[in-house]
């Protein structure tokens, strides 16, 4: 698996670079679920060049004393949703995200959250120190129709939607073209008892994703809830299986199944443990005012359901069983899913995986060693060795022991530079988000002359959230000779507002904002029948839309201009909504989209 360039800023965010450093006297874990010892690490440049039983200190190091402290790897976290804010009600600020994980000591994020055509402007600003995080994985989705991950309402490109094994490779080739770290597949369908399931994967369709994804040295992570579809994800080879069985206890088949495939188990308990409100000190570092107050108002005295209940038995009892055989655990939170604060709910998992039945020891090398081998990153991380990359904790007390101490992490290391906990603490406490420069617009946005808009974007559809969404398919036409626009047509569905809407991002995935203050507003043709409306979404303001952006269409081609209320020097992307009645059909055609 590549390993993406760690962005960072230099001087502000990290220490200085000095020709070495040594931490001695300190506990060290060494990830690999050894015994513990008391020894010397030196680190020099990004890399670890001794560690040593005893102390043994080179005359050219900077000399840490870590006594009463115990040194690890840099933790993991397999399973994450950096655009999701765990409180509803706020945008997503995936800057300040990635600065609560390091703040926790995790140095290895695998993102769930996204689609692949943010992969390119994340990597990039991470690499050239814009926005401050984590090594990140990026992972692409693939997922059944009707099935988990197709119900956001988020369009048919943030989960490709497959039944047969031909579909599978398609899907598969389409999404390695893009340089994934991982592939995320929602396999199971069960919905814990409280709701209607979901459709499955088959496993030769799986089976099919894997075989892809593993020839191009992809891991695929599974989101696999019941013993019978955790079968057949080990059947079909996939490298994680992300969420806990919480249907049955598990059973000689399946331990045998995780054993002879080499399949590591993370069962996000900490997105299933009741939450009755943020109670942690530690989150007063991590979450913006902001999201603080939204959680503190919804704390809840109520006890979890009868079914939520019966699951939380299945999901402990199983950690203990599977300990018991002798599983390979690894750590992963679903963080970003409401109540699942990102970064402190990645050491919750470890503390919950204690409560289950591992150790303290077998708990951290979860989160370190043995993640790192899922995603197969283990010859340069999630252990201490000499060569490996210096992604380093040290953390007050003995958490080897005592598993609640990994919530005391003082002092942190990437690639052998100290990050500034202080500093990353003010970033995440400030009113503003994190700043990323924006991209100067140019004048014409779409001629949809090809299937790529004029800004080198990707078109994508959006509909109204759950299985029950309205239906949407939009393409190219031939408009007149050499000519075209895009057709939306739309079903609207049978509930209250539903809705159509197709985005046209300015930037690529609307990563990057984009300044349009050197214009006046949007121009269009447009051709329909009723009222539509256009959405301007801004970086970090929710549903905005501007008071006078809906108009009318009619079967002739018309150009309608949009006029902004003040200069825009924050947009991400442009929409065209089509909203009617429960049931009702609709359409919409457009050309020349630019700004004017």
């Amino acid at each position: 698996m590549r390993l993406l360039a760690v962005g960072l800023l230099l001087g502000a965010w990290l220490d200085a670079q000095i020709p070495g450093i040594s931490i001695v006297h300190a506990t060290i874990v060494d990830g690999t679920g050894a015994a513990p010892f008391v020894g010397t690490v030196v680190i020099r440049g990004e890399r670890i060049a001794i560690v040593e039983k005893g102390i043994a200190v080179p005359a050219d190091t900077f000399v840490i004393d870590g006594r009463g402290y115990t040194l690890t790897p840099g933790f993991f976290d397999l399973h994450t949703h950096l655009p999701y804010s765990a409180v509803g009600g706020l945008s997503g600020d995936w800057g300040k995200v990635l600065k609560a994980y390091l703040m926790c000591g995790v140095t290895s994020v695998v993102d769930f959250g996204t689609y692949p055509e943010t992969f390119e402007p994340m990597r990039r600003l991470l690499r050239e120190g814009v926005v401050v995080g984590p090594r990140l994985n990026l992972a692409a989705r693939i997922t059944t129709p009707g099935g988990h991950g197709a119900e956001g309402g988020r369009g048919d490109f943030f989960s490709l939607e497959v039944t047969t094994p031909a579909e599978a490779r398609a899907a598969a080739r389409k999404w390695l073209a893009y340089r994934p770290d991982a592939i995320k597949v929602f396999t199971d369908g069960w919905r814990y008892g409280t709701g209607p399931d979901m459709t499955s994967m088959e496993e030769e369709t799986l089976a099919a994703i894997v075989k892809e994804a593993h020839a191009q040295g992809v891991e695929v992570l599974t989101h696999t809830v019941s013993l019978a579809k955790a079968k057949i994800a080990a059947r079909a080879g996939v490298d994680v299986i992300a969420h806990g069985i919480g249907d049955a206890p598990a059973d000689g088949e399946l331990i045998g199944l995780l054993r002879k495939h080499g399949t590591t188990y993370a069962p996000t308990l900490a997105v299933y443990e009741w939450k009755r409100g943020p109670t942690a000190p530690l989150l007063n570092e991590l979450l913006e005012p902001a999201a603080w107050k939204i959680a503190d108002a919804r704390r809840t005295d109520s006890e979890a359901s009868p079914a939520r209940q019966r699951r939380w038995s299945h999901l402990m009892g199983n950690v203990r069983l599977l300990r018991e055989a002798g599983a390979r655990f690894g750590v992963g939170t679903d963080a970003g899913v409401t109540g699942t604060y990102h970064g402190w709910s990645t050491l919750r998992e470890m503390e919950l995986l204690v409560s289950g039945g591992l150790t303290p020891l077998e708990a951290l090398t979860a989160a370190t060693g043995n993640s790192a081998k899922a995603l197969d990153v283990d010859s340069e991380h999630g252990t201490i060795a000499v060569g490996k990359l210096a992604d380093l904790l040290l953390i007050e007390g003995v958490p080897h022991e005592n598993i609640r101490d990994v919530e005391r992490v003082r002092r942190i290391w990437l690639g052998g530079q100290e990050i500034d906990r202080a500093r990353m603490k003010e970033a995440i406490a400030h009113s503003e988000m994190t700043p990323i420069p924006a991209r100067r617009a140019q004048a014409l946005i779409d001629d949809m002359e090809s299937e790529r808009t004029s800004v080198d974007t990707l078109r994508v559809n959006a509909t109204d959230a759950d299985h029950d969404h309205s239906k949407m398919m939009f393409g190219r036409v031939l408009r007149f000779e050499d000519n075209h626009a895009i057709s939306i047509q739309a079903r609207m569905a049978e509930k209250t507002r539903p809705f159509a809407l197709l985005w046209f991002p300015l930037s690529k995935g609307g990563v990057e904002p984009v300044d349009a203050s050197g214009f006046r507003g949007v121009e269009f043709e447009a051709r329909g029948e009723g009222e539509y409306r256009l959405v301007m979404q801004r970086r970090g303001v929710r549903g905005f839309r501007h008071p006078d952006a809906r108009f009318p269409a009619t079967y002739k081609w018309t150009t309608i201009q949009v006029t902004f209320p003040a200069p825009m020097t924050d947009l991400q992307s442009l929409g065209f909504e089509i909203a009617r009645k429960a049931g009702e059909w609709a359409w919409l055609e457009l050309d020349n989209l630019r700004f004017y």
